[in-house]
């Protein structure tokens, strides 16, 4: 007999009513391309808790937030999550439709979730830090948009 795996429960995450709305969308469309991908994102944004988009703490990951994560398999990363055309992963630009970056999203400072690459493994990340989301950087002093 295999071994069983130990499957944890996916963390409570959070996400604005405005990123809701415009992630489902993209979800959607984005469906004929990759399906798979598709219906995860659709899955993490229908257990979300939607908040009003001014309500929502400044410790959870959302578009545009500069983050700090490590992994099971020690690495230790500084990314930005953003959207697909923004994306470049040698500037640390992760795009929502990528495993890493659905498995990002909503996730607060302290937060763990496992999420399964393309090639199908699984792993576990933890949110370390998060800052303000690129989009906001007025409600910030500069030294807030660094990630350390």
């Amino acid at each position: 007999m295999a071994p069983q795996k130990k499957k944890h429960r996916k963390p409570a995450i959070t996400v604005t009513r405005s990123e809701h709305e415009r992630l489902s969308l993209l979800a959607e469309t984005h469906a004929a391309r990759d399906e798979d991908l598709a219906e995860v994102l659709l899955g993490e944004l229908d257990r979300a808790r939607i908040v009003d988009d001014t309500r929502i703490a400044a410790t959870v990951v959302r578009m545009g937030s500069a983050l700090r994560f490590t992994s099971d398999l020690g690495e230790d990363r500084h990314v930005t999550l953003v959207f697909p055309g923004e994306a470049d992963i040698a500037e640390g630009k992760v795009s929502i439709l990528t495993p890493i970056g659905v498995a990002l999203i909503g996730l607060s400072e302290g937060q763990s979730i496992d999420w399964e690459d393309r090639g199908g493994r699984v792993h576990r990340l933890t949110v370390q830090s998060v800052g303000v989301p690129q989009e906001a950087p007025d409600l910030a002093e500069p030294a807030a948009l660094r990630v350390s």
